[in-house]
C-alpha cells in the first residue's frame, strides 16, 4: 500500500494534480458494527476464515463508500478552496472488468464520465506505455508493470489480493472474449471454435472451461451495463449499452445448448488427439523396429561376410599349406633320386676297382 502511495503522489506531481487521501476504516467499522448488531453475527474476510459471501459482502461495502464520499468531495473540494460550483466524478473502470462484471454495482466504477470506459486494459498499458515516454510521466511505467488489484481485502504475509485471480481469467485473455463477442458477434459456441484453432497452447477440454467459465460471468452481470457510467468510446469492443451497445441484459446463465455442444466439440477434439498420439506411437514403434531389423540384417550380412572371408582365408592358408607340402614332396623325392643315381654311380666304380687288383693280382 505504501509503494502505491507514492506512486499516485508522485503521478500527481507530474500531471499536476491535487492529491488527498482519505481513510474510511472508521466508516467500514461502524457498518461492520451495525451488521452484528442486526444479525446478530459479525462478518469476516476470507483471510480471517470468512466464507465467501461474508468476503463479498466487506468487499462491496468499501467500494460502495468509495463512491459516496468521492461524491461528497466532489461536491466541497472547491468550497474548500474557496471557490465556486462543484466537480464532475470521473470513472476508472475499463471495458473488461465491464464485460465480465468484476465491479460492484453502485460502487467507484459509478460516476459522471469514465475517460476509459471503451478501452481495454491491454490497450490501456500500451497507451500508458506510450505516455510514459512521450509525455514524460515515467511513474506511469512503474503502475502498468504493478499487479493489478481491487485492494479490497486484507493483505498478509501470504495473501495479496490480485485482480486475474479473482476473475479466474486473465487481462490478455478478456481482451480476446470481448474483440471475439463484439466485433466479430461471437456466441459461446462460435467463440470456442475459433478459440481453439488460435490457442494451440492449450487441450480443447481447457479452452472449454475458459469459455464457458467467461459466458457465466458474463451472463449474471450483464445487468450491471445497464447503470454503467457513460464512456468515452474509442474503441468497437465496447459493451457499453449507453447508446453502443444494445443486447440485452438478462441471459439464460447455464447457456445450456451452446454449453453442451461446446462439450461435444471438445471431447470429440480430445479423442482426435489421442488417436493422432496413439497413431504417432505406433508409427515410431513400426519405424524403430524397422530400423532394428535392418541393423539385425546388417549385422547378419556382416557376420556372413566375416565367416566367407574366414573360409577363403582358411582355404588359401590350406593351398599353401598343400602346395608346400607338395613342393617339399617334389624337392625330396629329386633329393632321393639324386642320392640314387649317385648310389648307382658308386656301384660300377667299386667293380671296376675289385676288378683291377685282381688283373694287377
Amino acid at each position: 500500500i505504501f509503494y502505491l502511495l507514492f506512486d499516485l503522489l508522485k503521478l500527481a506531481e507530474q500531471i499536476g494534480a491535487n492529491h488527498t487521501t482519505a481513510a474510511i476504516d472508521i466508516i467500514v467499522s461502524t457498518f461492520i458494527n451495525l451488521i452484528e448488531q442486526i444479525l446478530k453475527k459479525r462478518p469476516n474476510f476470507k483471510v480471517h476464515g470468512g466464507t465467501h459471501e461474508e468476503n463479498i459482502a466487506l468487499q462491496n461495502i468499501q467500494a460502495r463508500i468509495r463512491m459516496v464520499l468521492a461524491y461528497m468531495l466532489a461536491q466541497l473540494l472547491p468550497w474548500s478552496q474557496g471557490r465556486k460550483g462543484s466537480l464532475l466524478v470521473l470513472g476508472s473502470a475499463n471495458v473488461d472488468e465491464a464485460l465480465r462484471g468484476y465491479m460492484t454495482k453502485y460502487d467507484c466504477s459509478s460516476a459522471d464520465l469514465n475517460p476509459i470506459g471503451s478501452i481495454s486494459k491491454q490497450d490501456l498499458k500500451t497507451f500508458l506505455r506510450w505516455a510514459a515516454v512521450n509525455l514524460n510521466y515515467p511513474i506511469l511505467r512503474e503502475i502498468v508493470e504493478a499487479t493489478p488489484t481491487a485492494e479490497l481485502e486484507p493483505i498478509t504475509e501470504n495473501y495479496q489480493q490480485s485482480d486475474e485471480v479473482d476473475m479466474g481469467m486473465t487481462y490478455e485473455e478478456l481482451s480476446i472474449y470481448g474483440r471475439l463477442r463484439k466485433i466479430m458477434l461471437c456466441g459461446p459456441f462460435s467463440m470456442y471454435q475459433k478459440l481453439v484453432c488460435n490457442w494451440g497452447h492449450l487441450r480443447p477440454s481447457e479452452i472449454a472451461t475458459k469459455v464457458k467459465r467467461f459466458f457465466f460471468y458474463y451472463a449474471i452481470n450483464r445487468h450491471k451495463m445497464t447503470i454503467i457510467t457513460p464512456a468515452y468510446h474509442a474503441e468497437n469492443y465496447s459493451p457499453d449499452d449507453n447508446r453502443f451497445d444494445l443486447r440485452q441484459f438478462l441471459y439464460n446463465s447455464k447457456w445450456t445448448l451452446q454449453f453442451e455442444e461446446i462439450d461435444k466439440l471438445a471431447q470429440q477434439l480430445e479423442q482426435k488427439i489421442v488417436d493422432e498420439y496413439t497413431n504417432q506411437q505406433q508409427s515410431n514403434t513400426d519405424t524403430n523396429q524397422q530400423q532394428s531389423n535392418v541393423e539385425t540384417n546388417q549385422q547378419s550380412n556382416t557376420e556372413t561376410n566375416q565367416q566367407q572371408s574366414n573360409t577363403d582365408t582358411n582355404q588359401q592358408q590350406s593351398n599353401v599349406e598343400t602346395n608346400q607340402q607338395q613342393s617339399n614332396t617334389d624337392t625330396n623325392q629329386q633329393q632321393s633320386n639324386v642320392e640314387t643315381n649317385q648310389q648307382s654311380n658308386q656301384q660300377p666304380n667299386t667293380e671296376t676297382n675289385q676288378q683291377q687288383p685282381n688283373v694287377e693280382t
